[in-house]
């Protein structure tokens, strides 16, 4: 397994599709892509419009958070946002499903959270960079250089392949990324194992502070 270019992927350009205005209950509009949705069908075996399958998300939201700072809190942790996309796949929004919306309101570059953060809320989407870059800043007053290289290097792997980078499940397999397949040199540099794990699961909500 090789370092991953952020640049690499996802760079090639990209036909400009059709978008239309949706208007949910709350009265705000998003934009979509005018397309069908395949992952998600009726029940008479025929595809969702992008809107029908907006709605049915933005119906579904209110059952596992209350409001923005909740949806912040929750994904701000590997474990509880780990939760709560369990919880949304077993209602019928798993992975694939949450992928199609993230193609339907062009966040293929956003966290998954904005995607969320947008149906529910219409808040405007920030691409993943833009959220790493936000959270170097607090990150440089909090880490010890050591720390800080690491979390620097899991933040390029989170902006070029996405969110599942920060489940608790992937800091084995970043740490013998990072130092070459020696765990004894990730324990040298940045503590016990217990204290690396307390920095990657504790440096997350610099990416879900308020304001992005």
């Amino acid at each position: 397994m090789t370092p991953i270019n952020p640049m690499d992927r996802d760079s090639a350009p990209r036909p400009n599709l059709k978008k239309i205005k949706v208007k949910l209950a709350d009265g705000k509009e998003r934009s979509v892509q005018h397309r069908m949705v395949t992952s998600f069908w009726h029940p008479g075996e025929t595809p969702m419009s992008s809107q029908q399958f907006m709605e049915m998300l933005f119906g579904k939201l209110p059952e596992f958070f209350l409001n923005e700072a909740e949806l912040r809190t929750i994904w701000s942790s590997p474990d509880t946002r780990t939760k709560l996309l369990e919880e949304l796949a077993e209602s019928g929004f798993g992975p694939e499903q949450l992928s199609e919306m993230q193609r339907i309101i062009d966040a293929e570059q956003s966290d998954l959270f904005d995607v969320l953060a947008h149906v529910a809320y219409a808040m405007p989407t920030v691409t993943r960079a833009e959220r790493a870059a936000q959270a170097k800043v607090p990150i440089a007053s909090t880490f010890p250089e050591k720390q800080r290289a690491f979390l620097d290097f899991v933040l390029a792997h989170y902006v070029a392949v996405g969110v599942e980078e920060l489940q608790q499940g992937k800091l084995t397999s970043l740490l013998k990324l990072k130092y070459h397949d020696s765990l004894s040199d990730a324990i040298a540099d940045l503590g016990k194992a217990d204290e690396i794990g307390r920095v990657f699961a504790g440096f997350q909500k610099y990416l879900y502070q308020g304001g992005a």
